[in-house]
């Protein structure tokens, strides 16, 4: 018996719902719209050039490193990271760019605020991670 590609079935999704590999973004839109006036581009050059990545994707890049505890290396797409983010090198020099004019930190203390009048935070609570702390003995 001879089959053709014609008589293949179709490789789709019954659904239509895409990847089911892409996690979901961080922050939902309602909190973006909080800090997206502190993580805005600056207006494009007047003499022209590449067009910058949207800070949001950015965002979404940074935040995923630093909840993964991966190494902004494995943010490309050969390796293990995920495909949707922008480059590593674009999402650190954002994050380095963010944290040096401290908009990082005031988008940070904007969510937790926020966080805070709605009653979401636990402050009896505190966890340290000591997994880059160095140890020592005492003797």
């Amino acid at each position: 018996m001879i089959m053709t590609l014609r008589h293949w079935p179709p490789r789709r999704r019954s659904n239509g719902t895409g990847s089911r590999t892409v996690p979901p973004p961080f922050l939902s839109d309602a909190q973006w719209h909080v800090i997206a006036d502190l993580l805005a581009d600056p207006p494009p050059s007047p003499n022209g050039g590449r067009p910058r990545v949207p800070p949001r994707p950015c965002r979404e890049g940074v935040l995923w490193v630093l909840t993964s505890g991966a190494r902004w290396q494995a943010r490309f797409p050969c390796k293990k990271g995920p495909t949707q983010y922008p480059s590593p090198w674009t999402c650190w020099r954002r994050l380095r760019d963010w944290s040096d004019e401290g908009r990082f930190l005031k988008a940070w203390s904007r969510l937790l605020g926020k966080l805070d009048r709605f009653r979401g935070i636990n402050w009896e609570e505190a966890i340290g991670d000591g997994s880059f702390a160095r140890a020592t003995v005492l003797r």
